[in-house]
């Protein structure tokens, strides 16, 4: 059993055939993200939207969680921050796997949307998983160590990748940067950058996931 908190919304229509999973950013919580339910849950139904809080609490908002250190950001070292990343995986796939057995879905259902280091864990997980999830959508986040990527990916999954052209946090060239390691190793990926848009998300970019999710997963 894992220890994440959970935050969730049940499916419109009472009747769940699909789950998407939010994954927030440093300092955030499973909340952040899951008001994104909102306008998503019209033209999803029958989806349940489950958020987590990252497993650690962060050193730089102690009202908020990490998923691993980051040392230009809070003063950690690379052995600390390589650690608390090892443990956040092993922890995601545990709770990726109960989260869906409890939702009663399968991977084939289930669709991942990160934010920012939500992205990153998202990224690095789920080509590593036995089975591809539906789709994985990245905001504003970047792929750890691409050069590992085709050697150790054991599953594919269609993917959208979303940053905003002004980004001052995660700079806007991790977008073609991923993308290009992505289609390298035999990925679907689609690309859309949001004009005039900082760290965040952007209602295009929000309409860009809802469009790639109908379309290409569920």
């Amino acid at each position: 059993m894992t220890t994440l908190t959970n935050h969730r919304r049940a499916p419109a229509s009472g009747q769940t055939k699909n789950l998407i999973v939010f994954l927030h950013g440093y300092g955030a919580d499973g909340n952040d993200l899951l008001g994104l339910a909102e306008p998503l849950a019209e033209h999803l139904p029958d989806t349940v939207f489950v958020s987590p809080d990252a497993p650690q609490p962060c050193a730089n908002n102690p009202m908020g969680f990490q998923w691993f250190p980051i040392p230009w950001l809070d003063g950690s070292s690379e052995e600390e921050s390589a650690k608390g990343m090892t443990e956040a995986i092993d922890t995601l796939n545990i709770w990726l796997d109960e989260t869906m057995q409890a939702e009663g879905v399968t991977a084939a259902n289930t669709v991942v949307v990160g934010f920012s280091q939500g992205t990153m864990m998202a990224l690095h997980v789920l080509p590593r998983r036995a089975e591809p999830v539906a789709g994985l959508v990245g905001f504003s986040g970047r792929l750890l160590e691409p050069g590992r990527l085709a050697a150790e990916m054991t599953c594919k999954m269609p993917v959208l990748l979303v940053h905003g052209d002004s980004d001052p946090m995660v700079p806007p060239s991790s977008l073609p940067e991923a993308a290009n390691a992505l289609n390298a190793a035999g990925f679907e990926v689609y690309t859309h950058l949001s004009e005039g848009t900082a760290h965040s998300i952007a209602m295009d970019g929000l309409s860009m996931a809802l469009q790639f999710i109908l379309q290409k997963t569920f």
